[in-house]
């Protein structure tokens, strides 16, 4: 039997071994395709291998990296057509949640998703605009309304969906003008749950998860093109 202490020291490691792990996959210092080798991140990370075993099943089930036949870990890499489908459930999925959220979604809600625009205004509208901050506070404004949604079923779906490396390349893609217009929509659907308008919350989260496709399907054709 594992001591209390021993059980959170590792699980702190885990966490760090993740956080790091995912961090290169984002940046760009591990590439699509690329082979993972747990004893290299092991050595990177200051941990050891099973802290970074634990971290590579978390960031498989979050589809980052997948395992091949073989058991060798990868870097998952994305074709257009996998990077549409996913989008097409995520903005079923996501649609719903807002309308869910806009029938459940307390007051308390409604502020903490006013005061996550507000922070995401001032990231945006600085003379550089800070899209990492703007990436964290876009996260927590899509998990906000996915547990207002109060669907557990939902919840492990989108987990699954999320695409945090598609996003993070897309956002480091935006202009301040399309920085802008996502603040925008996220406004809107926030003024949609404050009003309980399932229909109206629903159809701009459809809106704003198909531009976000739009704005990666163009800077991949853009960068083919180049």
């Amino acid at each position: 039997m594992r001591l209390p202490w021993l059980v959170r020291a590792m699980s702190k490691a885990s966490d760090r071994a993740y956080e790091q792990i995912r961090d290169l996959i984002l940046s760009g210092g591990l590439k699509p395709g690329s082979q993972i080798k747990e004893e290299e991140l092991a050595a990177s990370c200051g941990v050891s291998r099973t802290p970074v075993r634990d971290a590579m099943s978390r960031l498989e089930n979050e589809l980052f990296i997948y395992r091949s036949e073989s058991q060798r870990s990868f870097v998952n890499e994305w074709s257009r057509s996998d990077v549409e489908e996913v989008f097409t459930l995520r903005t079923m999925l996501e649609s719903h949640a807002a309308g869910r959220a806009a029938q459940r979604a307390s007051a308390e809600v409604v502020a903490r998703l006013q005061a996550n625009n507000a922070a995401i205004a001032l990231a945006i509208r600085r003379p550089v605009p800070d899209v990492d901050a703007f990436l964290r506070l876009n996260r927590e404004y899509h998990a906000t309304i996915l547990e207002a949604a109060a669907s557990d079923r939902l919840a492990v779906m989108l987990n699954r969906l999320v695409l945090q490396p598609i996003v993070h390349r897309t956002a480091l893609r935006y202009d301040r003008a399309q920085l802008e217009r996502s603040l925008s929509e996220h406004e809107e659907i926030v003024a949609a749950i404050a009003k309980r308008d399932p229909d109206w919350a629903s159809a701009v989260m459809t809106s704003h998860i198909r531009r976000a496709y739009h704005v990666y399907a163009d800077s991949k054709d853009a960068g083919a093109a180049a």
